[in-house]
């Protein structure tokens, strides 16, 4: 951005600044990252100064004071921006340091530095060396080293001190290590990093040694070739690319070809070799659309491999490079796919030819590449042209605000190379090619006096196609499917016209000849599209080819040449023709008559159509048609469709075909069905009866009396019906998909587990699910394992079997994820020991181990059971198999082996040992026979119990002190055993053992003194204590004390969507999981501009003008979270949080979680990290590891993280071979530098988690190097950064010192936002992606542990064929997570949600029309890499960015398929106005994109039927919703023509116009598309599906009580109005919508502001028409119908003119309504100007609102003058309704006029009088007002005495001149530079403020009426808030404000 300097300075004479000269005032502490940016380069030193100030505060000085001086060599004249604040403030910093270090000092500056950097150099490097070095502590380390030396120097020179040797010495080795020691993104590539974890993978050693293999390469002469130098450091000195990128892609380039290599090849030796079949894997995907692109161009590719087979791979890698470079250097050219294959195939074949030792024919030496090999060559001389020449058609775009057809887009620059006249630009580029050319300034400006396109001599214009902003393109882009429906709508007029009006009639032969003539239309609309395609296409035309021109000419004559033929030889089929028939048989002479002449016409006609119907057939025919380059082909071809790159053989297989087929051969039979029996074939003699009355009297001025049939009746009766015939397939879509996708989705099994009671009946086959879906496969597993106790038994052998190890790996997954719902506050700590399962298999237990859960409170059921079960064993066996499930006797089985096991632990006796064994022996032998209840007594069982809990509790806390009441509570657990249970048998008691023979005839117990003896030898506390017997104490503790069903665990509702959810997506079809290291490898990339990083505590306590803080919010919101949270941080209280800066901190980050910001974003991403570390844990862990278990691993981190081949580092390593995670953060330098909270936060996240990647826009200022002048250049950088290792101040427990480090910094051409900011964004970033698949996800996105553990088998699908070719983009469902906030965003959340899984799932399957809808979808990396990116980035055409990348997959022959067995969250907006600003938003999009080339491309190119699934899927349900208001529109203007015309009255006899059943079908059908229809049907179904359908149907109810229909109305309000008006004038632009949750009322001005023009304005024009049809009309006015009809369009005008005060919280609050008003009065009396923002006034907002018209050109402006005529109509109808007028001559209608102007005038008068004389002449100027009152009251007197005129004929004037007014302001806003000129357009803007203040208080009036009752408040608030009420949200005193503070609220 360009920005002025507030004040100059004298130039400053360059001279050194003496450390004593330092004066100034005091200043703040510096942040070392604060730093303008034309100083960056003394950043690292003010980093140094930092770290080291706390051991020697001078040293610090000195580094500040170098950096000042530092600062003042880079920028001498300060001319960069805010370089003299930070040299000021700089400056006065160091007069304070001055003073306090000098005093200190002991010896001189320089002995204090050079002692200083002795000390370091020792205590850091060297200490680093000895042991393990940490590489990225040593990294920092020498980074710090070589400032601190710089600093050094600098002293020394200043005080003439030499520089000891060894410190030399010692820097030497620093500067040769900083060189090796760089900070790496993934691979640390130096030689001492060769034992890191990542760097011993045998692939990646293979690939890092075959690109090292530079063996006859030639280098440059004068090149200083280092050891260590690969292929890339070659292509490098030979092209000139950068250093950082070179460093990036070849980072790229191994990790793409090690991953390929890895997965293709199973590891058979373990020698590092690079196996070519991994290299020709990524070649075929790099350089598939380059090589297609030379086919298409008839080229040879530059792509040739050496015969001698030693070189083919360095061959291979060299190119591979070189595209990688080209493309990671190509900066905005990347949008750009073919243009990147014109420069490669240049630069390839100067690869080839310098390797092959060519010779240049020219200069007779050897070639060399054209551009030369210095630095940053490539980017300075191929890729800056190209980009300026972007740059500028941008810039000559305005914004966007120009027309499309007046500059190129990226589409067009891409497409020029689409033609082979591309290579007319050379090699070097022609700098005067016509690519570069661009129109002068001068001829722009000269231009646009006259009105015309910009079309210099040589500017190439557009290229093959033109965006032109008109409705045309819907039916140029889908004219077959208009065709098939004007001509269906012929032919079944005809047929119900003629005849008996039954289908069977079509065989008589007059009917079929008549419906024959359906083909006479078709021509004529092939004649239509053909002149709109020459038409549109006129601005590209210099572009196109000959043969283009030539097909497009041809295509209009011969279309004109069958609208003569085929009309003639009709017209010769008759024998006796009427009409028409009979005009043309005149013309042409009357010959004899012949049917068989037309037939044969048809037949010819038809042949292509035929042809085309043939290979509909069989696509695969098609496809290869369509592909082939042979010129017979071709020619074949061309006359269907020109030839083009893309859009060629887009066909699915047959079956698809087949399926897609039926579902529309189905819709239409209905649709067409309905349309002719239900609203045709019932109008149709009607219609007939009303053509033969003859009307001859009218209530008008008549001017066409004469006019025969009442055509303009059969007009206004036909009209609507025809309408919605177009629009009705739309619901017919919406019921048929409706249906389709339930039974899809039941079949894929959806909605299986939805209830935690269906979740604990299928439990037991969850593991075998889980093993089987998520855990890969043995390769010695030969079957997979069918059978639940089959695969858990749990029989302990030596070496654990599969079975153990498959239940470990259960265990561990599931205990993760449960441990991620208590992370996330989803679950309280009861919970989480409820869900958990035992982490490794047990021994002692011979059975599964379920989660507590299950069976909490079996124990407690079981001892009630067994007391009361009266010793009969078979009863009690019953009693306990009518347990619903198993899990009692799991229970039951559990504790018995584990208390079996526990006592076996705890006693170490000898005779003990042998009685307990004895007991166990008896018991078991009873439990075989099946005969316990007889023989032991069961009601002793709770005594026992109660023992044993004693047991537990001493063994829980295992203190030596309790070792005594341990024995005790042993012996009288065995008292109850030998005395109450078992009383037959004989049990040897410890008394009578055969240790003591003494003690055989006394059958009693001893005295209690000789107790001690028994149970001496007890393990007790227990040694050693393991995890495992910790774990299992806890366990067992649960299982006999929890009493409480654990029905309702967990209670929170997300846990149990999520936990049902992801059990459920186990059962489903998912492919299986692969190792993680035999997995394709990822990258995730989010984009972000400014949102919310992380909530500050001042924000989250800040209260709105309600009083309420969003924490506040939040607790209330979500209360049980709340509760969790303080119970995991152990906190009572919200005040106790404040006490500890970490837990604010945890508070900070637990509210930020719960909003859309960028911190639950990058948790929610790096799930996947965690996922993949634990599952590649599972996969290599050996045995004992893996019953150790992963936490044990974890939590060993410390001293493995050093050991590189320990198992976690492996896993570590494995993971970053396989995922990365780059945030996009665009304005991440501008903020750093300016000490934003938000790149604080930022940074706060990449420490949080290292692996975190933040790719940002660096702008760098640099002054020019001439002194003289005050110039400052910026050059831009796309850099990518990482948290650096953290550093404590040295020598010091300061706290940590959080930095960023840069890994690279790769320079651009220039800015980088030239198109739309979003894919400009990921653009620039993408080139630090890593992996084969890259998953887009925005900046409102969550993900969840558990569903990223299924992203390995996702990534699957790219190698499955999906209809015989893989997919280039998975789609996945998203769960909206924000519906719980309000209904609105409950209504909001079931819309998108039935969208993103209903709705595509069936746009995947059957109809293969599945797009890109935003994220969360994978692409395929490479695909998309090599053909332009994952979205499109021109101005406002690509506004809908994400749907373009799906468009251009599509058109590119990609595949996008659709999975639902994985999830993503996703928030959407919760209020009103956002909602309604976002649906502009996507309104917008569509517009454009119905001007796109993709759409137009995809409508002609596209079969019959996947062509009508685009269209109703993409801009045709938009312009479906724009018909369903039109529809209102036609009827009501109809019935206003009949009912003013009079001929209403004339025929209101006929049934036609008093009970028309056919039109009442009609608008029934535009009001079920009004209310939401086709948006509910969908959403019931999905519900239904997914929740059950008792649920769907209350959820339905409720949303129809909480006013969704209100809701869907008004939002179709929106779509229509945007949609529309982009269409006519544009105006598309990126609204963002702010994504906070705290629901706050908005004020009245701005609700007017938002939606007076979309809704506010039409509906009441609505209201106008339909009060004037209730004052006039005659029919109807008692039946049923008119009523029902006129209601639900009274609901319509009731909801645009209201919904948003009805939605607005405290909407009706009576002081918020009084503030309100203020507020409005204010805003609308304000005056606008030049910086006036359209919130401050008024007038600025109304000049903003009709701008579009300014770039609107001349069509525009035509379109709205002739729109605006319609409110002309009411006034000359009106004007004969009076009583006053009995004449029905034209002069009334001039009179009116008259009035008009005389009143305007008066107007005028007074606002000129005000201004000329109200300060001069104030009396005469109130005299003069006063007698024009009193003439105007005379005048109305006269009129209601001498005319009696009455209160009917007021209102009708109202009625008849307010919307001519109206038209006339919106003709004068269309006029604007002639009114203006004219000097009127001060009137019209008075005429346009008076009309604001009216329909202001038409609206404000009923509101503030309602507000006087405070029930309506209350209501309001109840039906807005309900979804929060049942979450107990006390909303009434949230929006009422807890005044004593949130604090205080929540300690209550």
């Amino acid at each position: 951005m360009a920005y002025r300097r507030g004040f100059d300075q004298q130039q400053q004479p360059q001279r050194r600044i003496l450390r004593t000269q330092t004066a100034g005032s005091f200043g703040e502490p510096l942040d070392s990252e604060v730093v303008p940016s034309s100083l960056v380069d003394i950043a690292p030193i003010l980093r140094v100064a930092n770290e080291v100030e706390s051991r020697n505060a001078r040293v610090a000085y000195l580094c500040r004071f170098y950096a000042f001086e530092k600062a003042h060599r880079l920028d001498p004249t300060s001319s960069g921006r805010g370089v003299r604040q930070f040299k000021t403030a700089l400056l006065q910093r160091l007069e304070r340091e001055n003073e306090t270090t000098l005093a200190g000092r002991a010896k001189s500056d320089a002995r204090e530095m050079q002692s200083f950097y002795r000390d370091y150099y020792k205590k850091y490097i060297q200490a680093l060396h000895t042991d393990k070095p940490d590489r990225a502590q040593l990294t920092k380390a020498y980074k710090t080293a070589a400032v601190l030396f710089e600093v050094l120097k600098a002293v020394n020179q200043t005080e003439a001190v030499e520089v000891a040797e060894e410190i030399l010495e010692a820097q030497a080795k620093v500067e040769e290590k900083q060189q090796i020691y760089l900070p790496y993104n993934i691979l640390p590539l130096d030689p001492d990093s060769q034992n890191q974890a990542i760097m011993r993978y045998p692939e990646i050693h293979a690939t890092v040694s075959a690109l090292r293999n530079t063996r006859g390469l030639p280098w440059p002469k004068d090149y200083k070739k280092k050891e260590d130098e690969d292929l890339l450091d070659w292509l490098q000195a030979m092209f000139g690319f950068q250093k950082d990128s070179v460093a990036n892609q070849r980072e790229h380039l191994i990790l793409l070809i090690a991953n390929v290599h890895i997965r293709q090849l199973p590891k058979s030796d373990q020698q590092p070799k690079l196996d070519d079949r991994a290299l020709t894997v990524v070649m075929k995907k790099l350089f598939k659309n380059y090589k297609r692109w030379c086919k298409y161009l008839g080229r040879k590719s530059s792509l040739w491999l050496p015969t001698i087979q030693q070189e083919v791979q360095q061959r291979k890698l060299l190119y591979m490079g070189l595209y990688l470079l080209i493309w990671g250097e190509a900066a905005n050219l990347r949008f750009m796919p073919e243009c990147l294959c014109y420069i490669y195939h240049h630069m390839a074949f100067e690869l080839y030819g310098m390797l092959a030792g060519s010779v240049s024919p020219m200069t007779g030496e050897h070639i060399k590449p054209a551009y030369g090999g210095e630095e940053e060559a490539f980017l300075g001389k191929v890729v800056t042209p190209i980009y300026n020449t972007i740059a500028q058609e941008a810039e000559r775009s305005k914004g966007g605000k120009s027309k499309h057809s007046q500059w190129r887009n990226y589409d067009d620059l891409n497409e020029y190379f689409w033609s082979v006249d591309c290579f007319k630009l050379g090699w070097p580029m022609r700098a005067d090619a016509d690519f570069f050319y661009q129109p002068s300034k001068e001829l722009e400006v000269d231009k646009e006096k006259k009105k015309k396109p910009y079309t210099g001599d040589r500017w190439i214009g557009k290229v093959n196609f033109v965006e032109i902003r008109s409705f045309w393109h819907l039916f140029r882009s889908f004219d077959r499917m208009w065709s098939f429906y004007i001509l269906s709508l012929q032919a079944m007029i005809i047929v119900a016209w003629n005849g008996s009006g039954e289908l069977s009639s079509v065989f008589d032969g007059d009917v079929f000849k008549k419906v024959l003539s359906i083909f006479i239309t078709a021509a004529m609309l092939k004649l239509a599209q053909a002149v709109l395609d020459l038409i549109l296409s006129w601005k590209a035309r210099r572009s196109m080819s000959a043969f283009v021109r030539l097909r497009y000419v041809l295509k209009a004559v011969s279309a004109a040449a069958w609208v003569i033929v085929l009309p003639v030889t009709y017209a010769y089929s008759w024998k006796n023709p009427s009409g028409f028939a009979q005009t043309i048989r005149s013309w042409f002479g009357n010959g004899p008559s012949s049917s068989s002449l037309f037939i044969l016409a048809i037949v010819i006609y038809l042949s292509p159509n035929m042809l085309s119907a043939l290979l509909f057939m069989f696509p695969f025919f098609r496809r290869h048609l369509e592909r082939s380059n042979y010129k017979i082909m071709m020619l074949m071809m061309w006359w269907s469709q020109p030839r083009l790159y893309v859009g060629r053989g887009m066909h699915e297989s047959a079956f698809s075909l087949f399926k897609y087929t039926l579902f529309w051969v189905l819709l239409l039979v209905s649709k067409l069905a309905f349309s002719y029996f239900v609203e045709i074939r019932p109008l149709v003699k009607p219609t007939k009866d009303v053509m033969r009355v003859h009307i001859s009297t009218y209530q008008w001025h008549e001017f066409f009396p004469q006019a025969k049939n009442n055509i303009g009746v059969v007009i206004a009766l036909w009209a609507p019906i025809v309408l919605v015939y177009f629009m009705d397939t739309q619901i017919w879509y919406a019921i048929f998909s409706t249906i389709y996708g339930g039974i899809y989705g039941a079949f894929r099994r959806l909605g299986e587990i939805r209830t935690l009671e269906l979740l604990r009946s299928r439990f037991e086959s969850l593991p075998r699910a889980f093993n089987a879906s998520l855990i890969p496969e043995e390769k010695n597993e030969n079957t997979k394992k069918k059978g639940l106790k089959a695969t858990f038994s749990r029989k302990f052998d030596k070496v654990p079997s599969n079975k153990e190890k498959e239940a470990a790996k259960f265990a561990q997954m599931w205990n993760e994820i449960i441990s991620s719902f208590r992370e996330e506050d989803l679950i309280s700590d009861r919970e989480m020991n409820l869900l958990l399962v035992p982490y490794g298999a047990d021994p002692d237990l011979n059975l599964i181990q379920w989660p507590p859960f299950l069976l909490a409170s079996k124990i407690p059921i079981a001892l009630d059971m067994a007391k009361d079960s009266k010793g009969k064993d078979s009863e009690l066996k019953k009693r306990m198999n009518t347990d619903k499930d198993s899990y009692m006797r799991c229970a039951v089985r559990e504790c018995y082996l584990s208390f079996r096991s526990i006592i076996n632990v705890l006693v170490h006796g000898e005779r003990e040992k042998k009685v307990i064994n004895e007991i166990f022996s008896i018991v078991d032998d009873h439990i075989e026979k099946g005969t316990l209840t007889e023989e032991v007594k069961l009601s002793a069982l709770p005594s026992l119990h109660e023992q044993f809990i004693k047991l537990i509790d001493y063994l829980l806390k295992n203190k030596r002190e309790d070792k005594d009441q341990v024995v005790i509570v042993l012996l009288n657990m065995l008292e109850v055993v030998t005395r109450d249970l078992i009383i037959d048998d004989e049990i040897p008691t410890l008394l009578d053992s055969n240790h003591g023979g003494s003690y055989g005839n006394d059958g009693g117990m001893r005295p209690l003194n000789q107790r001690d003896t028994y149970f001496s030898e007890l393990n007790f506390p227990v040694t050693p204590q393991t995890e495992a017997w910790k774990e299992k104490i806890r366990r067992i503790h649960l299982l006999l004390t929890e009493k409480e069903s654990a029905m309702d665990v967990p209670s929170n509702l997300e846990a149990r969507r999520r936990i049902t959810f992801f059990s459920n997506s186990l059962f489903m079809d998912m492919p299986p999981a692969p190792k993680v290291q035999n997995m394709l490898s990822f990258s995730v990339l989010t984009p972000y501009y400014s949102e919310d990083v992380l909530f500050s505590i001042d924000h989250l306590e800040r209260e709105n003008d309600d009083g309420v803080s969003i924490l506040f919010y939040l607790q209330k919101i979500f209360p049980d979270e709340w509760t969790n949270f303080l119970e995991r941080v152990k906190c009572g209280t919200e005040d106790q949080l404040r006490e500890n800066e970490d837990l604010e901190e945890k508070l900070r980050l637990w509210a930020s979680y719960r909003g859309q910001t960028l911190t639950k974003t990058v948790r929610g991403m790096m799930y996947y990290r965690k996922a993949l570390e634990l599952q590649a844990f599972l996969d290599m862990a050996k045995d004992e590891d893996l019953m150790e278990g992963y936490k044990a691993a974890e939590s060993t981190i410390e001293e493995h993280s050093k050991a590189e081949r320990s198992l976690l580092a492996q896993c570590q390593a494995v993971v970053d071979m396989k995922f990365s995670f780059v945030v996009s953060c665009q304005q991440y330098g501008i903020d750093k530098r300016s000490g934003d909270a938000r790149a604080k936060d930022i940074l706060k996240l990449m420490a949080t988690y290292p692996s975190l990647r933040v790719a940002y826009i660096d702008e760098v200022e640099k002054t020019s190097e001439d002194k003289s002048k005050k110039m400052v250049r910026k050059f831009y950088y796309s850099a990518l950064v990482k948290a650096a290792p953290p550093t404590k101040s040295i020598d010091s427990a300061d706290p940590v010192q959080r930095l960023d480090q840069d890994i690279y910094r790769i320079k651009l051409p220039g800015p980088a936002i030239l198109g739309e900011g979003k894919p400009e964004n990921q653009n620039h970033a993408i080139i630090f992606t890593r992996g084969e698949g890259l998953q887009t996800i925005d900046m409102n996105q969550d993900n969840y542990l558990e569903e990223a553990f299924k992203m390995r088998n996702l990534l699957e699908e790219f190698l499955k064929k999906h209809d015989g070719r893989p997919p280039t983009i998975l789609g996945l469902r998203e769960h909206i997570f924000t519906g719980s906030v309000s209904s609105l965003a409950w209504f909001m959340s079931n819309q998108e949600t039935s969208f993103v899984t209903i709705g595509q799932r069936l746009l995947a399957s059957p109809l293969r029309v599945r797009f890109h809808y935003g994220h969360p979808d994978v692409f395929d990396r490479l695909f998309h890499l090599t053909r332009g990116g994952i979205s499109k980035a021109s101005k406002v055409i690509n506004l809908s960015e994400d749907i373009f990348a799906g468009f251009n997959s599509t058109l590119r022959d990609g595949k996008v398929t659709h999975h639902e067995y994985i999830q993503v969250g996703k928030g959407r907006d919760v209020g009103l106005n956002q909602i309604s600003i976002f649906e502009a938003k996507i309104a917008n999009g569509n517009g454009e994109q119905t001007l796109s080339r993709d759409i137009y491309r995809l409508g002609h190119r596209f079969d019959f039927f996947r062509m009508l699934s685009c269209y109703f899927t993409t801009v045709g349900f938009y312009f479906s919703t724009l018909l369903t208001v039109l529809t209102v529109y036609v009827f009501l203007y109809g019935r206003l023509y009949l009912v003013l015309s009079g001929l209403e009255k004339g025929l209101s006899t006929q049934r036609a116009i008093r009970n028309n059943t056919p039109l009442q079908v009609a608008l029934a059908s535009q009001s079920v598309v009004q209310i939401g229809f086709l948006m509910a049907l969908p959403m019931v179904m999905e519900i239904g599906l997914e929740k059950g359908f008792r649920t769907a149907l209350s959820d339905f109810i409720l949303m129809q009580l909480q006013l969704a229909p209100v809701f869907f109305t008004f939002s179709l309000g929106t779509k229509t109005h945007y949609y529309g008006k982009t269409l006519l004038h544009g105006g598309a632009e990126y609204r963002g919508t702010g994504r906070s949750f705290v629901v706050f009322h908005a004020k009245f001005a701005d609700n007017y502001r938002l939606y007076s023009r979309s809704h506010f304005v039409k509906g009441i024009e609505l209201l106008i028409l339909l009060v004037v049809y209730h004052i006039f009309g005659r029919s109807y006015r008692s039946g049923v119908v008119y009523i029902l009809i006129t209601i639900q369009i009274w609901f319509m005008v009731g909801t645009w003119l209201f919904a948003p005060f009805l939605f607005n919280p405290s909407g009706f609050e009576w002081q918020k309504i009084v503030d309100d008003w203020t507020d409005w009065k204010k805003w609308i009396s304000n005056h606008g100007g030049i910086g006036v923002s359209p919130e401050k006034s008024w007038e600025s907002w109304w000049e903003k609102e009709h701008e579009h018209l300014r770039y609107s050109g001349m069509r525009g402006i035509i379109t709205e003058i002739l729109l605006a005529l319609r409110f002309f109509v009411y006034q000359y109808g009106l004007v004969y309704h009076l009583n006053i007028t009995k004449n029905k001559s034209i002069l009334v209608y001039g009179v009116s006029w008259l009035v008009i102007i005389v009143v305007l005038s008066l107007m005028k008068a007074v606002s000129a009088g005000r201004r000329r004389l109200s300060a001069d002449f104030q009396l005469l100027f109130r005299l003069v007002k006063g007698c024009m009152f009193i003439t105007l009251l005379s005048v109305f007197v006269i009129l209601v005495v001498l005319t009696h005129m009455t209160i009917k004929d007021v209102i009708v004037c109202i009625l008849a001149f307010m919307p001519t007014g109206w038209g006339m302001l919106l003709i004068a806003q269309a006029c604007k530079k002639p009114i203006k000129r004219a000097g009127f357009w001060r009137s019209v803007q008075t005429l346009a403020r008076g009309y604001e203040v009216i329909m202001g208080l038409l609206l404000f009036t009923p509101v503030a009426f309602l507000a006087w009752f405070p029930f309506v408040s209350e209501f309001q608030t109840r039906m807005l808030f309900n979804q929060a009420f049942s979450r107990g949200l006390q909303i009434s005193r949230i929006l009422g404000g807890p005044r004593k503070g949130p604090r205080a609220s929540n300690s209550e």
